[in-house]
Order: structure tokens, then C-alpha cells, then sequence
């Protein structure tokens, strides 16, 4: 009896430290990555902020650009009568076309 009362403690002895040596690495690891976690946000937030760029003014449409547009409204409304297109999707294509 003496001998299975030793085994028993012996086991308690090294799951118990096994407990609190994962327990330990577990807190240092969770603190290693709040502390990156940290230190990337601080420089996210030092990072200046990029101006914004220039708007481009639209580009004056070519003779064979009107004549592409013209076709491709005349597509539009082929398949806006054909009933492919809603009104709606046919009036954001027909936006989007002509800018």
C-alpha cells in the first residue's frame, strides 16, 4: 500500500507542475502576442496618411469613342427590349457608360 500511495503522489506531483509549466507558457506567449499586436498598431497609426491624388479630367471623346458608344447604348436598349436588362440595371449602364 505504501508503494501505490507513492506512485499516486508521485503523479499528482508532475501532472500539477506540468499544469502550471503550461499555464505559464501559455500567459508568456499570450503576452508576447498582445505586446506585437501593440507595437503594430502603434506603427499603423504612425504611418502618414497618403495625400490624396489629383482628380484627372475626363478625357475628350474621339470621333470613334462616340461612335463605340453609341453602339454599345444601342446593345443596351436591345437587351433592355428583349427584357434581359431592368430599367434600373439599364439606367446604371447607360451612366456608367457615359461617364
Amino acid at each position: 500500500m505504501p508503494g501505490l500511495l507513492r506512485g499516486v503522489a508521485r503523479t499528482a506531483a508532475v501532472a500539477g507542475t506540468a499544469t502550471a509549466v503550461s499555464n505559464r507558457v501559455s500567459r508568456r506567449q499570450a503576452g508576447r502576442w498582445a505586446q506585437q499586436d501593440y507595437e503594430q498598431q502603434q506603427q499603423y497609426a504612425q504611418q502618414p496618411a497618403a495625400p490624396p491624388s489629383p482628380a484627372a479630367p475626363p478625357p475628350a471623346a474621339a470621333p470613334d469613342d462616340m461612335t463605340r458608344k453609341i453602339e454599345q447604348l444601342k446593345q443596351l436598349g436591345d437587351l433592355k427590349a428583349q427584357g434581359v436588362l431592368t430599367d434600373e440595371e439599364f439606367e446604371r449602364q447607360k451612366r456608367l457608360l457615359l461617364g
